[in-house]
């Protein structure tokens, strides 16, 4: 899940970014309106976290303009109780409101349940061969058998199944799994194919993920093997 955090408060935003990371999201974040909008209309996210009170542009203001254009999860955060803020947000376009202080498990339960709303069109259990892939339950099973994997280690698998049979490079992968530029002096994608592979692959016969030397890696069931 790829979300957008749009928060002026960088304690509230720190926090979110650490607990969303830890569930295997990769997050942009952002700290005024105007970031926010660039962000939020010039890149693709899963789903939005927007404050409404911000500076240089409120979350109304941003969202209005965001509508215009693109139709992404928006869930709204506010301090403000007031009935009227709640309906101008839901007016204005927001798919859901939280009141601060909030619950991170709740908040991340709707964060869920709008990519989910939000990908009504894309398969949320996918095959690769012998792999099932559970997105809802983030579950992983091969010819029956459970593998345990960590939250960076399931995002990492999804990203592979989701796009099987093309080649990642490494760049992409650091982009879209870790949301860092990939640097070559660093051995994070190495790492994390080689564990992933120890549990999806090392104890079956067939091997599904793949390197293609100097071009990156695939996950694919092949004929023969």
């Amino acid at each position: 899940m790829k979300v957008l955090i749009i928060e002026d408060e960088r304690k509230t935003a720190d926090y979110l970014q650490q607990g969303l990371t830890e569930q295997g999201c990769s997050v942009d974040v952002a700290h005024d309106g105007i970031d926010g909008q660039h962000l939020a209309v010039h890149h693709d996210h899963d789903v939005i976290v927007l404050d409404a009170m911000l500076p240089g542009l409120n979350g109304f203001e941003l969202l209005r303009s965001l509508r215009a254009v693109k139709n992404t999860p928006v869930i709204m955060l506010t301090a403000r109780d007031g009935v009227e803020d709640r309906v101008r947000g839901l007016r204005e376009g927001a798919d859901d409101y939280l009141i601060k202080p909030f619950s991170f498990v709740e908040l991340f339960a709707r964060l869920q349940a709008l990519t989910r709303r939000g990908r009504r069109q894309e398969a949320t259990l996918l095959r690769v061969g012998p792999l099932h892939l559970d997105l809802n339950a983030r579950r992983a099973l091969r010819e029956g058998q459970r593998i345990d994997l960590t939250a960076k280690e399931f995002a990492l698998l999804e990203l592979l199944a989701r796009r099987q049979g093309e080649i990642l490079s490494k760049t992409t992968i650091a982009e879209l799994v870790w949301d860092m530029h990939f640097d070559s002096t660093t051995n994070v994608v190495e790492v994390a194919i080689k564990r992933l592979r120890a549990k999806i692959d090392a104890p079956f016969a067939a091997p599904l993920l793949h390197t293609i030397r100097g071009m990156g890696y695939v996950l694919e069931e092949r004929a023969g093997t």
